[in-house]
């Protein structure tokens, strides 16, 4: 596990007297407590044993750096929709601590890269058409009213982080006037995009990394969903066919892209009768998670502490190079990538 500063010692003091505090007919085992995962955030978790043997996960969110009410108020959804999420069984929000139902040991992800090493689409293919199918029932019957917009501030803020992180911070460069016209020509067209689409709750995370292999049900397990937003139907879609840790080829992307399509249309979410302008939108949105990704990471390394995530560098920049070579609208961000690393793009901006 990586270290995160977030944590002082005596904040595992803290999670096992709440433990001890909760009621005896949870059968809790404090003995087996254990760390089960950590990640970029300022949030970990632990597992432990319970009545009958069962596993439970305790979310340690420290409150000086997190809010558990957005994860519960979410939660509260996808269990009224019949998603597959994590139960809660016990939580003092105001000292960040949830005790959760524990959906499993592995995630998509792992699954997914082997099958991909194994040269094994089949298996690729029944997984991703499983999390599909979820995504699908999650925009049709889980409820986004009254969540926040992923409105325009929200989509200009998160592409301000490119600028900021990744390229004054990590590259050491400062656009001209005339860059700064290319960049925000690109992110006016990446703000319409998200207008252009239907409105729904979305994960805002939905990716391999958050899924959880399918229970008895058949379910996936949905995690990390504690800052989903009302907004554009592509986002999800877009996040989990171009992820940070797994690439598709392009022909396998669409395919699974017109599943969901196909299936999202069925279920009465309105999008447009011509794929072509789907994927576009999709393709639109999913560079607006890219750039802001890619700020993220720098973000990362510079301010706490966490280099290691610089090594998904390259997929996003290659992801953004392929998308803004495709669109007129988007190819005024090709030579702000192209100063980034020399030779990055083969095509000239006109």
């Amino acid at each position: 596990m990586t270290p995160n500063a977030a944590f002082e010692p005596a904040r595992e003091q803290q999670l096992r007297d709440w433990l001890h505090m909760l009621p005896s007919a949870l059968g809790l085992r404090t003995d087996t407590l254990a760390i089960a995962a950590s990640d970029a955030s300022p949030r970990r978790y632990w597992r432990l044993q319970g009545a009958g043997g069962d596993s439970l996960i305790v979310m340690d969110a420290p409150p000086q750096h997190n809010d558990c009410t957005p994860f519960l108020a979410v939660l509260e959804r996808l269990a009224a929709a019949r998603l597959r999420a994590p139960l809660c069984r016990a939580a003092a929000p105001e000292q960040g601590f949830l005790l959760l139902a524990d959906l499993g040991r592995e995630t998509f992800l792992p699954a997914l890269q082997r099958a991909q090493a194994d040269a094994d689409l089949a298996a690729a293919d029944r997984l991703m058409r499983t999390a599909i199918a979820s995504l699908v029932r999650l925009q049709a019957k889980a409820r986004g009213d009254g969540l926040p917009p992923f409105d325009e501030a929200q989509i200009r803020a998160e592409l301000a982080l490119f600028p900021e992180w990744c390229v004054a911070r990590e590259f050491g460069q400062q656009w001209s006037e005339r860059e700064q016209g290319y960049w925000q020509a690109v992110c006016a067209a990446l703000v319409q995009a998200f207008a252009d689409q239907p409105q729904v709750l979305v994960h805002c995370d939905y990716m391999p990394r958050n899924l959880m292999l399918p229970g008895a049900d058949g379910e996936p397990g949905l995690l990390d969903f504690q800052d989903a937003l009302h907004g554009p139907a592509g986002y999800d879609i877009a996040s989990l066919l171009r992820d940070a840790f797994i690439s598709w080829d392009e022909e396998q992307e669409l395919d699974w892209a017109v599943r969901y399509w196909e299936a999202a249309r069925a279920a009465g979410i309105a999008w447009s009768a011509d794929f072509g302008e789907v994927w576009r939108l999709i393709e639109f949105t999913a560079l607006q998670r890219h750039l802001r990704i890619l700020g993220v990471f720098c973000r990362l390394k510079h301010r706490d502490g966490k280099p290691q995530y610089l090594a998904d560098l390259p997929r996003f920049l290659a992801y953004a190079v392929k998308t803004a070579t495709r669109y007129r609208e988007l190819k005024p961000l090709l030579p702000l990538l192209e100063r980034l690393q020399p030779s990055l793009t083969q095509q000239a901006f006109g």
